[in-house]
């Protein structure tokens, strides 16, 4: 019994850099809230040379590697969010006061300089120069029994609401434009791979995503078409990291926004 134990609390130090993307905020978080009317905009990335208002930078605990660097950058006529990740880590998140998710979203993004290691296909290369994540509260009970035990840890460990679902839209290194991929540390995390390594190079690209889809794509094993709807939102994120194959990149995404 101690034995399994300290396998399960293993596994939590593990994974939870995949599952605390939203662990500095969390407390922060409102009740889900029904919307009568349709849910309030998202507030821009950037305004003027400062970060958007109610956008945050959010760090694990005790956070090793350096932060990944968020800042306003004026691009080909776009006021933009410059990410830059150098061996670092960091989300830029916005809590979202629950509720259902808007029905799209989108945005345009661009990279300049791409981190040759991605591969998200495996924990070394599990970086990315961009992304684009929502996270939900999905419900405990849809979520396998072992990776429910182990979010539990996570939270008893954190004494955080860790998010069970995050659907994540990623700007990927060799994998195929198009796929669906289980995030290498925890299933909790989910990709779409929208732009591949070979779209760098400094270009704008525009993207507008069917959330309930593409939700329904990733997590319809947890989320089946039996179910109404979608979980309630929790948190909208923009992040990009290079802690696990030490290297770097540069992008930038500006006009992230609910579509009609």
């Amino acid at each position: 019994m101690r034995g399994a134990v300290r396998s399960l609390r293993r596994a939590v130090r593990s994974r939870l850099p995949a599952l605390l993307p939203l662990v500095s905020l969390l407390p922060g978080l409102a009740a889900p809230a029904a919307w009568a009317q349709p849910p309030p905009a998202l507030p821009p990335l950037v305004a003027g040379s400062s970060l958007g208002a109610g956008w945050q930078v959010a760090n694990l605990p005790e956070q090793k590697p350096p932060a990944t660097r968020y800042g306003a950058e004026g691009v080909q006529g776009r006021n933009a969010l410059r990410l830059e990740a150098r061996a670092s880590y960091g989300n830029l998140l916005h809590a979202w006061p629950g509720g259902p998710a808007p029905a799209r979203l989108q945005w345009a993004w661009r990279v300049a300089q791409p981190n040759p290691g991605t591969d998200l296909r495996g924990k070394p290369g599990d970086d990315v120069a961009a992304k684009v994540c929502l996270s939900f509260d999905l419900p405990l009970a849809q979520v396998p029994f072992g990776e429910r035990t182990l979010l539990r840890l996570a939270r008893s460990r954190t004494g955080q609401n860790l998010p069970a679902a995050t659907l994540c839209w990623v700007w990927g290194g060799m994998e195929a434009a198009g796929s669906f991929i289980d995030n290498a540390f925890s299933r909790r995390v989910r990709y779409v791979v929208l732009r591949t390594a070979a779209e760098a190079g400094g270009a704008w690209f525009e993207e507008n995503r069917d959330i309930a889809a593409d939700f329904r794509r990733a997590f319809g094993d947890e989320w089946p078409a039996s179910q109404p709807g979608l979980p309630a939102l929790a948190a909208v994120l923009v992040g990009a990291d290079a802690d696990n194959t030490g290297g770097q990149s540069v992008a930038h995404i500006a006009d992230l926004r609910w579509a009609p």
